[in-house]
């Protein structure tokens, strides 16, 4: 019987028919026994004391500085307790010969062995035919072992587990192994075997001893894909320094290509710290195709404090390919919305002032227009201020801000025709709040815009190199009151002011905003990629709380609110873009959110608009939660459908759904998790996955099943991996999806 590890964790061999499964069904009672009969028969045995070191043994011979002992020899050394059939031992350098059914005891570790050369003080020495224990859980069995200094052992035809069953559920057989206790054990030419069937080998392995972060492989994850075919992940983990670690992927996927990527994570004092991933895929030529360009992913994530109070954040998401995102990317989210981004940040806040300074890139692709929207900021700064009391209770801010910025199709920026300006701004505001009345609120604002543009539109020639100057000013009134409640007592051991009493209190919150903007000067020549209004309105709505409080503990179980906008002034808004019979529509929809909070793990959130002109919804979100993943059960369900009513164009209505939940099976050891997302206006899956993990004792074993759906062509995927006491599973880079 052989038992082979990798990663870092105790190894046993049995070159005879002495196994790991004897060993743990005997240890516990021989010990029991030696404990128990050492000591009534030590009475009777023969006896040398001498210091620390005490010998009982039948027969005893003692010459000089040598001990011979044999008969059931019984040997105590400060924390050493040996027994073998024979001992002999120098009480001088404490080197120590044992033969014939030899047991050494030493804290946290216990050994059988045929034969054994020893040194009492510094525990080194050669074991023969070797079964041992190191606490907790590392067992081990070798034809030798040499122990050297540190704790170190080399093993020969050696046996590892981790697991304590009878029958250990997996194990590493190896020819060489290094092993350092508490730490790791490194094996050559190991193979790693479920059971007795072989399923890995390696010419190298490194596996953890230690609970903590540890240097090592990690379990390789194998699958099958209908379209990239037989695939075969490993990672290997690095762990740097208390600090830094790194972890190192290579993909292999039999009609695709091979893909290599890392993540390398990082933390300062101070606050710094980040985190990078790269990955490059290697396509592999086809017969009779072309052959893609190599892909290559960049996300990179950095925060760092500066001297001043400054602050840098730093974050890079790219990818050289979209094409390659969507039929390689398992997260959904990423491999449906094309996106690039990377931008620098900078910025600090001191006293009732922050400022800001960006420098940013983000990019769209829409592969229906087979292109790509891309907005600029070379650079976006900001200086603003809180609100600063100039006499109670008017207070004084401003924002003020430079862009230069850039917009346009990628197809534009290649002959320099995008869509480009600088602008400053500068607005100031004063504030007067009102709330003496406990059940009113009410803030009375006014602001100034002074914007300065450094090209304008001029009509009938275009975009000009000219400046402009545009201002106007703006009035707010915000009032939420008269506020209104009722409470009600739904019992409890007293009444009126007990604490113990449930209460239910509603609470009724109308709230009604003006805001009126003076016309802009200079509005004609004013050009921007999202255009330019003015807004003159009123909105109006109700807002609904219930609370309810159990001993003294008020908690929000429901909110519940309805809003609208009218539109004074709908030629000057964006309403001007949804014309109804050519009119423009002088009210918004009808906005309304409810959230339900009934007790622990559950939650409700709904949104609806409703569109008064055409009698109908034109957006329904839900969003429900029971459970979470830690429970034995968890379902999260998300539906969203939304119908544009002004443009009568399906590629503008959307009706999704999805649903993510799982359940956990103690009885049996089994976790399950699925997910599933559904496109309703197209009648058509999108994506599909159920992932079961069985915990088989020291083994978990992890099986999922993939449908994409969406892709060029839709693809199923299968893959298992599994993870074994200190190391970890190989995880996909690719993934990302919540069953990983």
């Amino acid at each position: 019987m052989m038992l082979k590890f990798v990663q870092n964790k105790a190894v046993l061999f049995a070159p005879q028919k002495t196994a790991i499964s004897a060993f743990i069904k005997v240890f516990l009672s021989a010990s029991i026994i030696l404990a128990l009969v050492s000591v009534i028969r030590a009475q009777q045995k023969a006896v040398i004391i001498m210091g620390e070191l005490s010998v009982y043994a039948w027969t005893l011979e003692k010459a000089e500085d040598r001990i011979v002992a044999s008969g059931e020899v019984e040997l105590y050394y400060k924390q050493i307790k040996l027994f073998a059939d024979r001992v002999e031992v120098d009480t001088k350098t404490k080197d120590a010969l044992a033969t014939g059914h030899v047991s050494l005891e030493l804290p946290e570790e216990v050994v059988n062995c045929e034969k054994m050369s020893f040194n009492l003080d510094t525990h080194q020495g050669k074991l023969d035919q070797v079964l041992g224990r190191i606490q907790p859980s590392v067992l081990y069995e070798a034809a030798s072992i040499e122990r050297k200094a540190d704790n170190l052992y080399s093993l020969e035809k050696a046996n590892f587990t981790s697991c304590t069953q009878p029958t250990p559920r997996w194990k590493f057989s190896f020819s060489k192994a290094d092993l350092k206790k508490g730490d790791y054990i490194e094996m050559r030419n190991a193979v790693f075997s479920i059971k007795k069937i072989p399923i890995f080998y390696w010419p190298y392995m490194r596996y953890p001893l230690d609970r903590q972060r540890a240097t090592g492989f990690l379990m390789p994850q194998i699958g099958y894909s209908q379209i990239k075919g037989f695939s075969y992940s490993q990672g290997f983990y690095w762990a740097m320094a208390r600090n830094m670690d790194a972890t190192f992927s290579l993909d292999y996927y039999s009609a695709k290509g091979v893909g290599a990527g890392t993540e390398f994570r990082y933390i300062f004092n101070g606050g710094t710290g980040g985190d990078l991933h790269l990955y490059y895929f290697m396509f592999k030529s086809q017969p009779g195709q072309i052959k893609p360009e190599n892909a290559y992913i960049i996300r990179w994530n950095h925060n760092q404090p500066l001297p001043g109070g400054f602050s840098l954040v730093a974050n890079l998401d790219y990818q050289s390919s979209f094409q390659f995102l969507r039929e390689f990317d398992n997260n959904l989210m990423r491999a449906l919305v094309f996106n690039r981004s990377s931008q620098v940040y900078l910025s600090k806040s001191w006293s009732s002032y922050s400022f800001s300074i960006r420098a940013a890139q983000f990019e769209t692709s829409f592969p229906l227009y087979s292109g790509s929207v891309v907005y600029k900021y070379l650079p976006q700064i900001n200086f603003d201020s809180f609100k600063i009391k100039l006499f109670s209770p008017l207070y004084f801010s401003f924002s003020s801000s430079f862009n230069n910025w850039q917009y346009g199709w990628d197809s534009q920026y290649k002959t320099n025709s995008q869509l480009r300006n600088q602008e400053f701004n500068f607005s100031p505001a004063l504030s007067l709040p009102f709330n003496a009345i406990p059940w009113l609120t009410l803030n009375f604002s006014l602001e100034g815009f002074l914007r300065y543009y450094g090209q304008s539109k001029k009509p009938g020639v275009g975009i000009v190199d000219e400046p402009v100057l545009t201002k106007n000013y703006a009035f707010n009134v915000d009032l939420i009151g008269p506020v209104l409640f009722r409470i009600w007592e739904l019992g409890g051991n007293g009444g009126g002011g007990d604490p113990s009493t449930t209460r239910l209190k509603h609470i009724i919150e109308p709230s009604v905003t003006y805001r009126y903007e003076s016309p802009i000067i200079n509005a004609q020549k004013i050009f921007s990629p999202y255009g330019s209004y003015r807004y003159h309105q009123v909105t109006y709505g109700l807002t609904n709380h219930l609370l309810l409080k159990k001993e003294d503990r008020p908690k929000e179980i429901l909110t519940w609110g309805i809003f609208q906008t009218f539109f004074i002034s709908p030629q000057d808004s964006p309403m001007r873009e949804l014309l109804i019979d050519g009119k423009i529509p002088q009210f918004s929809e009808l906005e309304n959110y409810i959230r339900f909070f009934p007790g622990a793990g559950f939650s409700l959130d709904l949104s609806a608009s409703f569109n008064t002109y055409f009698k109908s919804l034109s957006s329904i979100r839900l969003g429900a939660i029971f459970g979470s993943p830690a429970d034995d059960l968890f379902l999260n369900i998300n539906w969203y459908k939304s119908m544009n009513p002004y443009y009568k164009n399906p590629w503008y209505d959307r009706h999704q759904i999805s649903l993510f939940g799982g359940a956990k099976i103690p009885a049996v050891s089994l976790e399950l998790t699925g997910e599933m997302d559904f496109n309703v206006t197209e009648k058509k899956m999108l994506y599909s996955a159920l992932s079961a993990v069985y915990h088989y004792q020291c083994l978990d074993l992890k099986a999922d099943v993939r449908i994409f759906y969406f892709r060029e062509k839709p693809d199923m995927q299968f893959k298992i991996s599994f993870g074994l006491g200190n190391i970890g599973k190989t995880t996909d880079f690719l993934g990302g999806a919540r069953l990983d």
